[in-house]
């Protein structure tokens, strides 16, 4: 184990044991809540809430507002890419408006077998020496297809089956290269099918594969969920999340071909697009336990499983703590915990089971797993947590810290942790070793910008991810970023006001998939 990453070691268990001394009943004032200008990291807050991105400083004041508020990805010129309706679960496109609010480019998938949805992310693509746009995007499946790849039939039908596709254009808008889950399933019903495990073999050898036929879990609409996307322009590979517990990584470069994007696409859907690396729940590939119940009812297990549902994954960039490492949100639903907790991991995907980088991804499994066990009055049986997380932030009281949707994290450049928890709007920053620096509590409710927050329901001032913004971004230079009141201010005095949050039951405009009990869908876990 090398220096660093017994330090990370320790640093986990101190970050499992701590409290973020946080705003736990997040009930009461809103906007700025605590602020430690000695220990936490000087910038700006990006978000985007009530159909508006919002750019706020250390103290809550908005510095800048952009007329698009959804997931909004700030570009290095000042620009904001974000989708063209207010949901991350279903849109038709893409926009990007420059620094003043003005469209600069705009995308709609006209292809009516694709939806985008929830993640997109703009890179510099080297083999075309241009920037390309990638995104997520749900791609039918009909049941004749899934039957005729290896789906069992016991189990359909499976109209309306989905699986995530990822989509890259060009400027123009042309697709330029894309991979599709769909091709790179296996299954081990019917040898006479394709994608079969073949004679003496097991799902367990395919890891760079997902089970067609997962089991209590049948191909459907949405079937993965995926929700996040991120590229690593050192490896050329993407991360890419779902909902279920797991995040996998793909080589982009390696299967993109320049000129030629139906060459690409098939090089994609090749054993080169199988998955490099994939992390949260090896039961899925037969390579651990999954959560049960056990004989005793008293007592349950969370088996293999490190992540409940999870959200932003991505990697940690070069230059800052823990560079190449991923990092992801942990929900942490659907565990068999008493008391359910949200947690930050951050994960080297290339540790063995002797805690040394070997410079390559290992199957998790491999690595093998640490026993945790919690304080006894958390009431959670003890659990298996993989080598590969070298750090994890989790709040001792669950009701500070706990998103069932949603979220996000982000790694400082003082080697903090910035934190976006969904439901309850709440954003705050801890150290390495957990402790509080900054707290923020969205004031944009679904009954308008409030001070003050009662016992509400969650989702009532829910944000969907955030980010903060150096002061050295490229995109603040020479920017007029001096303070224009606080969201609370700017909604007495009628300024550049922010629409409320959609209240349970409210579409969006135009449709959409959102989910008739809240803001919008999010697939439970099977």
């Amino acid at each position: 184990m090398t220096t660093r990453e017994g330090f990370r070691c320790a640093a986990l268990v101190i970050a499992l044991a701590a409290s973020a001394f946080g705003y736990e009943r997040l009930q009461g004032p809103t906007e700025l809540l605590f602020h430690d200008p000695e220990r936490s990291f000087k910038g700006y807050t990006l978000f985007g809430v009530g159909g508006r991105t919002v750019l706020i400083d250390m103290e809550g004041r908005v510095v800048h507002t952009w007329p698009i508020g959804t997931n909004p990805h700030l570009l290095d010129d000042g620009r904001v890419l974000d989708a063209t309706r207010d949901d991350p679960s279903g849109f038709p496109g893409l926009r990007e408006v420059d620094w003043e609010g003005k469209t600069v480019w705009e995308y709609t998938e006209k292809r009516p077998d694709y939806t985008p949805h929830h993640d997109w992310v703009r890179l510099f693509n080297k083999s075309l020496n241009a920037p390309t746009t990638l995104y997520i995007a749900n791609r039918a499946i009909s049941h004749e297809q899934a039957i005729a790849a290896g789906a069992d039939p016991r189990k359909g039908p499976y109209e309306g089956g989905q699986m995530d596709a990822i989509v890259e254009v060009d400027g123009q808008g042309r697709v330029v290269w894309e991979w599709w889950f769909f091709d790179h399933v296996v299954q081990d019903v019917d040898p006479a099918k394709p994608h079969h495990v073949g004679v003496g073999k097991s799902i367990a050898d395919y890891p760079g594969r997902i089970n067609l036929n997962l089991p209590g879990r049948p191909l459907k609409r949405d079937w993965l969920h995926c929700n996040s996307l991120d590229y690593n322009p050192e490896s050329g590979h993407l991360v890419i999340n779902s909902v279920q517990g797991e995040l996998y990584v793909i080589d982009h470069d390696g299967t993109f071909v320049a000129g030629d994007p139906a060459a690409g696409i098939a090089k994609a859907a090749g054993p080169a697009g199988d998955f490099l690396y994939r992390f949260g729940d090896p039961a899925r590939y037969a390579r651990g336990d999954p959560p049960r119940v056990l004989e005793n009812w008293d007592n349950a297990t969370s088996g293999h499983k490190q992540m409940g549902g999870s959200h932003d994954a991505h990697w940690i960039r070069p230059g800052l703590p823990g560079a190449g490492h991923l990092m992801v949100f942990n929900n942490g639903q659907y565990l068999f915990q008493r008391t359910p907790h949200s947690s930050i991991l951050e994960i080297n995907p290339r540790l063995d089971a002797e805690g040394r980088d070997t410079g390559r991804y290992v199957n998790p499994p491999d690595a093998g797993y640490r026993r945790v066990t919690y304080d006894k009055d958390t009431h959670n049986p003890p659990r298996q947590v993989s080598r590969h997380i070298v750090w994890s932030y989790a709040a001792v009281n669950s009701h500070g810290f706990f998103s069932h949707i949603g979220s996000s994290a982000q790694r400082l450049p003082n080697g903090n942790t910035f934190i976006c928890s969904d439901t309850e709007g709440h954003l705050f920053e801890v150290t390495a070793e957990g402790r509080l620096v900054w707290e923020y509590l969205n004031p944009v409710t679904r009954d308008g910008v409030v001070k003050q927050l009662g016992d509400v329901l969650p989702m009532t001032n829910s944000l969907f991810r955030a980010m903060r913004i150096a002061p050295n971004h490229p995109a603040l230079a020479g920017r007029d970023l001096s303070p224009k009141g606080t969201l609370t201010e700017r909604a007495a005095q009628g300024i550049d006001p922010v629409r409320r949050q959609r209240p349970a039951g409210e579409r969006p405009p135009g449709g959409g998939k959102g989910d008739r009990k809240g803001n919008r869908a999010e697939s439970p876990e099977q």
